[in-house]
C-alpha cells in the first residue's frame, strides 16, 4: 500500500507545468547533486536541515520533497512538515526514479540564471505580444515559479540588465533570443532541455504566430489574433502578463491533452 504522503513520478509529471503544481524541494546532499547536477522542472534547492528556513520559503504552499533515493531524507522532512501543518509529500524513488522514467525532463542546473534577491530576474522590451508572454509563462511554470520580469524601453534593456543583474531575453544579440527560424521560446526549450511532446506542440504554435509563419500550425493565426487583442486590453505590461499566464495555461493543456478534440453543433450531427 502506498504511503499517505507519497507521490509517484507519473503523478508529479501530471502536475508540473500547471497552476496546481506543488513546490518541488530538492534536498539532495551537495556531493550527490554535484555528481548529477540536474533539477526537476520548477524545483528549488534547499538544505534538509534548515526546516524553519524552508517553511518560510514555502509560505504555506503544498510541496513535494525529493532526495536522491526517496528514503530517509525526503521521508523524514516530509513527515516533519506534515507534523507542522503543511501539505507535504515525498517523491517515491527520489531523483533516481525521476531520472530513469522515460519522458521525465531534467533541467541542467548550470543553465538557470543566478537569483537576484531570492528569485531569477529577467528583462525585455515593453509592450509584449507573443514570445515575451510565452517565455515568462514557461519560466514560471517550469523553471522558477517566483521569477520576476522587467518590461522597459528597447533602448534601455541592456543598461537595466547591467545595472540590476537581470537576464535579458527576446532581444537581438543576447543569449536568450531567436536563433535562425526559431523563436526565443524554442531557445529556452533547447537550453533547459524541456523538449516534451506537449511543449514541442505548443512551441510550433508560438513560433508560427511570433514569426508570421501561420503555415506551421492552424492555431498560429488564432494565437496572433488573441495576443494582439490581449495587448490592447492592458496598458500595464504586468497586468497583461498575469492575464496571459491563464491564457498559456489553457494552451498548454490543449497541447498536452486536447489537441485531438474537435467541436460541432448540433452535438448529434452525423456526417
Amino acid at each position: 500500500m502506498a504511503a499517505p504522503n507519497e507521490i509517484t513520478v507519473p503523478q508529479l509529471l501530471r502536475l508540473i507545468g500547471t497552476p496546481q503544481a506543488p513546490v518541488i524541494v530538492d534536498i539532495c546532499l551537495d556531493p550527490d547533486f554535484e555528481a548529477d547536477p540536474y533539477l526537476i522542472p520548477g524545483a528549488i534547492r534547499h538544505p534538509h536541515d534548515d526546516i524553519e528556513g524552508l517553511k518560510q520559503r514555502l509560505n504555506g504552499r503544498p510541496c513535494v520533497i525529493l532526495c536522491q533515493k526517496g528514503l530517509k531524507l525526503s521521508q523524514g522532512l516530509a513527515a516533519w512538515l506534515r507534523n507542522d501543518g503543511l501539505a507535504a509529500e515525498y517523491l517515491k524513488g527520489g531523483m533516481f526514479a525521476w531520472r530513469d522514467h522515460d519522458g521525465a525532463p531534467r533541467i541542467p542546473a548550470g543553465k538557470c540564471p543566478d537569483p537576484v534577491g531570492g528569485s531569477t530576474l529577467w528583462v525585455t522590451r515593453h509592450r509584449p505580444k507573443i514570445d515575451r508572454i510565452a517565455c515568462p509563462w514557461l519560466i514560471r511554470r517550469f523553471i522558477d515559479a517566483q521569477a520576476r520580469f522587467l518590461f522597459v524601453a528597447p533602448s534601455e534593456v541592456a543598461g537595466v540588465a547591467q545595472r540590476f543583474g537581470a537576464t535579458p531575453f527576446d532581444m537581438e544579440d543576447v543569449f536568450w533570443s531567436h536563433r535562425g527560424p526559431n523563436c526565443t521560446f524554442d531557445t529556452m526549450l533547447d537550453e533547459f532541455q524541456l523538449r516534451t511532446d506537449a511543449l514541442d506542440r505548443l512551441a510550433t504554435v508560438v513560433r508560427g504566430a511570433d514569426t508570421n509563419r501561420h503555415d506551421l500550425a492552424p492555431e498560429a493565426a488564432g494565437l496572433l489574433a488573441l495576443s494582439v487583442g490581449l495587448s490592447r486590453q492592458y496598458r500595464d505590461d504586468h497586468q497583461q502578463l498575469n492575464a496571459g499566464m491563464a491564457f498559456y495555461d489553457a494552451l498548454y493543456r490543449w497541447a498536452r491533452d486536447g489537441q485531438g478534440e474537435s467541436h460541432d453543433w448540433p452535438a448529434d450531427r452525423r456526417s
